[in-house]
């Protein structure tokens, strides 16, 4: 498994291409499509797959240009679909860029999946809190957080839908039991492993 971080658009989200054998998977495509097909097709991949970790502009916003490019289905928490086409919903409604629209997704997720895509297993994790659909994926020793946790902070719990409690609930429930090794990859800023975090983010340290 190759793991490739690429920092899109001018909230600087971090979408990945995870590439296995010649497939790969697109994380959270927020912007800059040509960047990221480049960065496909430089490695080779067939894409099977793009996910998106929760359904805001910044982590959207280059859905359709991917899908069209590629013969690739799109995943989104069911809590977050009505993002995808409701410019108020995925905060782009406010923003000088103006108005994110995205495809619909073809599958839906609740969260407790385990998905088989580029001959890897994804194990999706429903983590409420920054938004009601936010989920983390977690594939060998890797985690894509989304904007649920970042290094040395959390995702923002003040747009509409956001809960404090529900992501504080999130991150004890289901990332603070996770081995100290696994790697973090957030939606926005560096990597991290767990253990760090649990020693350094204050959001941790319980």
């Amino acid at each position: 498994m190759e793991i490739t971080a690429i920092t899109v658009g001018e909230f600087a989200a971090n979408c990945y291409v995870v590439g296995n054998e010649g497939r790969g998977i697109v994380i959270d495509p927020g912007s800059d499509s040509e960047q990221i097909l480049a960065v496909v097709d430089k490695q080779g991949l067939e894409l099977e797959a793009i996910i998106n970790t929760h359904g805001h502009f910044d982590h959207i916003g280059a859905n359709g240009a991917i899908k069209d490019a590629a013969d690739a289905r799109l995943y989104i928490h069911r809590a977050d679909e009505r993002c995808l086409r409701d410019a108020g919903l995925n905060l782009s409604l406010w923003t000088s860029s103006g108005a994110v629209s995205s495809p619909p997704a073809e599958c839906l997720l609740s969260g407790g999946e385990l998905l088989e895509l580029a001959g890897l297993e994804l194990q999706v994790l429903h983590t409420p809190g920054h938004s009601p659909g936010s989920i983390c994926l977690s594939v060998g020793n890797a985690l894509f957080t989304g904007d649920t946790l970042f290094a040395g902070s959390i995702g923002r719990v003040d747009f509409p839908g956001s809960s404090g409690e529900q992501l504080i609930q999130s991150l004890r429930d289901v990332i603070l039991p996770m081995a100290a090794d696994v790697v973090i990859y957030p939606g926005h800023g560096p990597a991290s492993t767990l253990g760090a975090e649990k020693q350094h983010n204050l959001f941790l340290s319980w």
